[in-house]
């Protein structure tokens, strides 16, 4: 059976040589922009209390109208893809000084695929989806008495891009998106404790249907909610900290990824900017945003301006390499676009972002790394956080932390955070692990009231000089 073409989706009341004519018409004045176009489809269903509690389905189509001229930017946007609709948006774009230069080379084009066109929504039925968080709840609850309450969550979206420009690059994207979520209460001796365990990508959902990967989500999630049961309250003070391989790698994110974005190193806003060759990092330091590893949830095949995704090098070595750029800012500090320009949706405009940002594996064994520990603590597993972009300074809590003592774990801790600024934390590594992982899929990144999928990852990292704010 032959599929339809996904983008009949964006082109029902215009045609594709409509829209490349309008945007030559709207964006003539420009330095640079685009006509972006999407529709998406989402999913979300809620388990909780042993019975479903949500359901729903969402489908929505618009455009994005963006023009640049020298620093500023002209955008509207409707949830109407129609000529009328843009033409009015183009209006906007009127307001913009005319552009003193030629209109921007165009992105280099691409026919790579980083994941499938396939809708995950399509793939599988409603009771399927019902019956897997049914099933999830029930292993659960038989797992162990203890277990008090669980709730699970299936996520999906599918969204068709296009990127049309006045030079007449067009570019075209099918965005699938899969999210799995488990978090348990666990009660004993009038005290509760809760663990969770989420994982997903820009694939089907098959591999989220796998009875081995769904149960390992139960087990991830239990064990963390019984560990916590047994916690004690965490220590403060300066110490030594072991950061476990992974999802741990959302403290770099945070801390040093948003510091290296382009828009706050050209606004000089970022504790890195003005910093390009200079040492930021202890030596083994090496820091790389790649959007372009296959189907991990940060990956893109292009961005969100039509530029391929790449591998980008930050750090290397503990030396600043270069920062994550979208067109605008890359034109404007002279560089090449990195394909870091991402938006939420049709109706933002997009701006540096990362997509999968981690820390490349060193040489050292992590049992050794742990053994060098006199006194400290292990952090497997972090919540929530915070970051002064300007400063670097953060504040992370722990989700699963451990203490150490001459260089064993000892007793889990309850309530740990740590407390420090990006470019400090990196000249303070003493260890880097062989063990670099990604996290499981599920990183929601924010930034100027945007939310975008996004990945992170490191080895296990042995930092000294911590400041652990406890309970103790």
């Amino acid at each position: 059976m032959t599929l339809p073409d996904p983008r009949s989706l964006l082109y029902r009341q215009l045609d594709p040589a409509e829209a490349q004519a309008l945007a030559r018409e709207t964006l003539a004045r420009c330095d640079d922009g685009e006509l972006y176009m999407q529709f998406i489809a989402s999913e979300a269903f809620g388990f909780d209390d042993g019975r479903l509690k949500t359901a729903d389905y969402s489908r929505d189509a618009g455009f994005g109208l963006r023009g640049v001229s020298g620093e500023m930017t002209g955008f509207a946007h409707a949830n109407e893809i129609s000529a009328a609709a843009i033409r009015r948006a183009g209006e906007t774009l009127k307001l913009l000084d005319p552009a003193a230069q030629g209109m921007a080379a165009p992105p280099k084009a691409t026919n790579r695929h980083l994941y499938t066109d396939a809708s995950p929504l399509d793939a599988v039925p409603f009771e399927a989806k019902v019956k897997l968080l049914e099933e999830i709840d029930r292993a659960a609850r038989a797992r162990d008495p203890r277990v008090s309450q669980v709730s699970a969550s299936l996520l999906a979206s599918w969204s068709v891009v296009e990127i049309v420009r006045a030079d007449g690059f067009v570019a075209t994207d099918v965005r699938p998106l899969v999210r799995l979520n488990v978090s348990i209460v666990a009660e004993a001796n009038g005290r509760r404790e809760t663990g969770s365990f989420g994982m997903g990508g820009r694939k089907l959902y098959d591999d989220l249907f796998a009875p081995e990967a769904w149960n390992g989500a139960i087990d991830e999630a239990l064990g963390q909610a019984l560990i916590n049961l047994e916690s004690v309250d965490a220590p403060s003070g300066e110490m030594t900290v072991l950061l476990g391989p992974g999802w741990p790698g959302v403290l770099i994110h945070e801390a040093v990824g948003h510091g290296l974005e382009g828009d706050f190193n050209r606004k000089g806003t970022s504790a890195f900017s003005g910093r390009i060759g200079e040492r930021v990092g202890a030596p083994g330091v090496t820091v790389v945003d790649d959007g372009s590893i296959a189907a991990r949830r940060g990956s893109l095949s292009i961005d969100d301006e039509g530029t391929p995704t790449q591998e980008n090098v930050l750090i290397e070595d503990g030396i600043l390499k270069g920062y994550m750029q979208d067109r605008l800012n890359a034109r404007l500090m002279g560089v090449p676009a990195t394909g870091n320009g991402r938006r939420e949706s049709y109706a933002h405009a997009p701006m540096p972002r990362m997509t999968n940002t981690f820390m490349k594996g060193g040489n050292d064994d992590p049992a050794e790394l742990l053994s060098r520990i006199k006194n400290g603590i292990y952090a497997k597993s972090f919540g929530g956080g915070q970051v002064d972009i300007v400063s670097g300074k953060f504040v992370f809590s722990c989700t699963e932390a451990y203490k150490v003592e001459d260089g064993k774990l000892g007793a889990p801790i309850k309530g740990a955070t740590l407390i420090g600024d990006g470019p400090t934390v990196l000249t303070r590594v003493t260890g880097i692990g062989n063990d670099m992982a990604l996290d499981h899929g599920v990183g929601v990144c924010g930034k100027g009231g945007q939310s975008v999928p996004a990945g992170v990852g490191q080895p296990t990292l042995l930092v000294e000089g911590l400041t652990v704010g406890g309970t103790a």
